[in-house]
C-alpha cells in the first residue's frame, strides 16, 4: 500500500511537471508573438504619419491573427480525423475550389461585377460554395457505405486537380486584362489582406467558438483511431461531418484574408507536435496558432524591414515547407 502510495505520488509529480513545462513553452511563445506585434505595429513608423500608418497595419495583424489561426486549427483537426501528420486540408481541394470560384465569377460575369467589387458579396459566396461542396462531397460518399476517410480524401484530391485544370484553362482564355483580377486571389500576399471581409470573418469565428468548445476535448480520443474511439462512447461519423464543415468555413476565411498558403499549416502543426510532445488539443491547437501568428507576423515583419520586399513570405514559407514535406515523408518512410 505504501509503494502504490510513493507511485501514484511520483507520477503525479511527473505529470504535474509536464504540465509546468507545457505551460512554459506556451507563454515563450505568446511571448514572441507580442514581441514581433509590437514591432509589426511601432517600428519605424514616422510620428507626423502615426495615425495613418497605424491604421494601416491594425487591420493587416488582425487578418493574420484571424488567417493564421484559422490555418493552425484547420490542420491539426484535419490531422486527427485523418490520423496522419502529413496532410492538410488542401487535399479535399478546397484551396483549389477557391481559386476556381473567383475565376468562374470573373469568367460569366467580368472583373466589374458586384460580386468581385464588393468583397463581402464575394466572401459570402465562396464561404457557401467551399461548405455546400464539402457537405455534399461528405454526405454522398457517407451515404453510399463509403465510410472511409481516406476515400474521402482520394476523391478530394481528384476533385482538387479537377478544379486546377478548370481554373487554368479559364484563366488563358479570358481578356489580359481580367486575369489581372484575379492576381489577388490566386497568389498569397500579406501585403493585398483583404480587410473589407474582416468584420463578417471575426463574427463568424465568434459565432463558431460555441458550436464547437466542447468537441475540442473529443478530439483527443479521436486521435486514437476510428474504431477505439467508438469503442469509448464518441459518435465518430457525426464529430467528423461537423468538423468537415468547420474546416471548410475556416478554410474560406484564412484563404479570403491571406489567401491560399499550402504548406504553413504542414509546417505550425507538426512544429507543435514535436514540439509540445503532448496528444491534448488545447495544447496542440494553442501552440499551433502561436506559431503560425510567429510565422506571419516575424516574418512579415523582416520581409519588410530586412529584405526590403525583395521577396515575399510566402515563397519564404512555400519553399521551408517542401523542404520539411520531403523531410516528413522519409520519416514515415523509415
Amino acid at each position: 500500500m505504501q509503494l502504490n502510495s510513493i507511485n501514484k505520488k511520483v507520477n503525479k509529480n511527473k505529470i504535474n511537471r509536464f504540465n509546468m513545462d507545457l505551460n512554459k513553452n506556451l507563454y515563450i511563445m505568446g511571448a514572441l508573438v507580442l514581441i514581433f506585434t509590437t514591432l509589426f505595429l511601432f517600428y519605424g513608423i514616422d510620428m507626423k504619419h502615426f495615425d495613418y500608418a497605424i491604421s494601416q497595419r491594425i487591420p493587416k495583424i488582425l487578418a493574420m491573427i484571424l488567417g493564421g489561426g484559422c490555418i493552425a486549427f484547420t490542420t491539426v483537426v484535419f490531422q486527427t480525423i485523418t490520423n496522419n501528420q502529413i496532410l492538410t486540408p488542401s487535399v479535399l481541394g478546397l484551396d483549389s475550389l477557391y481559386v476556381l470560384v473567383q475565376t468562374v465569377i470573373v469568367f460569366v460575369f467580368g472583373s466589374t461585377s458586384i460580386f468581385i467589387v464588393n468583397a463581402s458579396y464575394n466572401f459570402i459566396i465562396n464561404v457557401g460554395i467551399m461548405v455546400g461542396a464539402s457537405i455534399l462531397l461528405y454526405k454522398v460518399l457517407f451515404e453510399k457505405g463509403k465510410n472511409d476517410i481516406f476515400f474521402l480524401l482520394l476523391v478530394g484530391m481528384i476533385f482538387g486537380t479537377l478544379f486546377k485544370s478548370g481554373s487554368s484553362f479559364m484563366q488563358m482564355v479570358i481578356d489580359p486584362n481580367e486575369f489581372l483580377a484575379l492576381q489577388s486571389s490566386m497568389i498569397a500576399s500579406l501585403n493585398n489582406i483583404n480587410t473589407d471581409v474582416l468584420m463578417i470573418s471575426m463574427v463568424i469565428i465568434i459565432a463558431m467558438i460555441p458550436f464547437i468548445y466542447d468537441d475540442i476535448k473529443y478530439l483527443d480520443v479521436l486521435s486514437l483511431g476510428r474504431e477505439q474511439a467508438i469503442n469509448l462512447g464518441v459518435d465518430y461519423d457525426k464529430l467528423v461531418k461537423k468538423m468537415i464543415i468547420v474546416i471548410s468555413v475556416l478554410v474560406s476565411i484564412s484563404t479570403a484574408l491571406i489567401g491560399p498558403m499550402t504548406f504553413l499549416g504542414l509546417i505550425v502543426a507538426n512544429v507543435a507536435r514535436e514540439g509540445l510532445k503532448t496528444y491534448k488539443h488545447k495544447y496542440l491547437i494553442t501552440g499551433a496558432t502561436l506559431i503560425s501568428l510567429i510565422t506571419l507576423v516575424g516574418g512579415q515583419f523582416f520581409v519588410q524591414h530586412i529584405f526590403s520586399f525583395n521577396t515575399t513570405l510566402s515563397v519564404i514559407i512555400n519553399f521551408i515547407g517542401g523542404i520539411y514535406f520531403i523531410q516528413l515523408l522519409l520519416k514515415e518512410s523509415k
